[in-house]
């Protein structure tokens, strides 16, 4: 059996089998093969320009049920900010009554316009680029999808393989402590984190999914989302240190990462890595279809286009949307390194 992961989906399906084709990783019916196991990074919604909406809100939920129609002992979906915020964000949303909030919001955020009276009918979202384009492919449906998967156990907050962890965006020693789980091995964390959702979702029966303090969806009243499914590593020296407060947060510190584990994310694709943590980056334009890590050694942090076999941390979202099918890498989880086509 193959461990595999790939980085957010954010992609037309037909790029999504694409991706897979290319590696070899579909048996002649169209499904995987049973030597794979794949591990989706989650992120499953939310792509595209405003003309293909439509396609891109039906293509994202294809892709789940997709991934969903295997046995969980071949597929690990794992939760991402833009799944969760089906039964956060977006919880009170019909069809109707979205698409009209997304109009008027893409408007507003298009236009630079005051927003003040739009987010006292809208208070469940931090501002309108929210509606207009971060979660501009909602779809009732989806939100059922998602709290079916959810309520089955489908939808995992963590996963580990090979002595490393898998969380959408990452875990910190002190995000790890806030919900009283000590970081000693991926094994104990990835059945921690998961009990914790297990007993979360257990207990939800009108509202958002608390998952607190490990997240916080974004709201009019407290701004963007925070926390696991939400941060991204920076630099301090770059970075408003608000965003450090926490957790939860929406950036950290790498150096607070443990130090008994490596951890696999998606959530981030190089640019913003570049942006994030410039004085960390090798010299270079931003790339896309390219797995990266990060290395800490003391107060030493080093982020590199390549899969360091040291790396505390392994980036997997390498822009789906932006690359040529047979361009998109996936990460061999037992080799640390990109996965090279299947025989």
């Amino acid at each position: 059996m193959r461990t595999i992961a790939i980085g957010d989906p954010q992609a037309p399906f037909v790029t999504f089998l694409g991706v897979l084709q290319h590696h070899r990783l579909l048996g002649a019916d169209g499904r995987l093969r049973a030597d794979v196991h794949l591990v989706s990074m989650g992120d499953h919604f939310d792509f595209g320009k405003p003309d293909v909406r439509e396609q891109a809100t039906a293509d994202g939920e294809a892709i789940l049920r997709w991934l969903a129609d295997h046995p969980p002992e071949q597929v690990t979906i794992l939760l991402g900010n833009h799944d969760l915020a089906r039964v956060c964000e977006l919880r009170g949303y019909s069809d109707e009554a979205f698409g009209l909030a997304h109009t008027e919001a893409r408007a507003l955020y298009e236009a630079k316009a005051d927003e003040a009276e739009f987010l006292t009918r809208h208070p469940s979202v931090p501002d309108s680029e929210a509606l207009a384009r971060d979660y501009s492919c909602f779809s009732v449906s989806q939100r059922e999808l998602v709290t079916e998967l959810l309520r089955s156990g489908r939808f995992r907050l963590s996963a580990h393989h090979a002595g490393m962890l898998l969380v959408h965006a990452g875990v910190t020693r002190e995000d790890l402590a806030a919900v009283g789980i000590e970081a000693t091995h991926a094994v104990a964390v990835s059945d921690a984190l998961n009990a914790l959702l297990d007993a979360r979702v257990a207990a939800w029966t009108t509202g958002p999914l608390d998952l607190g303090p490990l997240h916080q969806p974004g709201s009019a009243a407290r701004g963007e989302g925070r926390g696991v499914l939400y941060q991204r590593p920076c630099d301090p020296a770059v970075e408003d240190p608000r965003k450090l407060d926490g957790p939860p947060r929406r950036r950290f510190d790498p150096r607070q990462l443990p130090d008994t584990f490596a951890q696999v994310i998606g959530h981030i694709r190089d640019g913003k890595c570049r942006e994030l943590m410039p004085a960390w980056c090798e010299p270079g334009p931003a790339l896309d279809a390219t797995l990266r890590s990060l290395t800490v050694s003391g107060d030493g942090v080093r982020y590199e286009p390549r899969c360091n076999p040291d790396a505390r941390l392994y980036f997997t979202d390498a822009g789906m949307l932006h690359v040529p099918p047979e361009s998109y890498p996936l990460l061999d989880l037992d080799t640390r390194q990109p996965l090279e086509p299947m025989r």
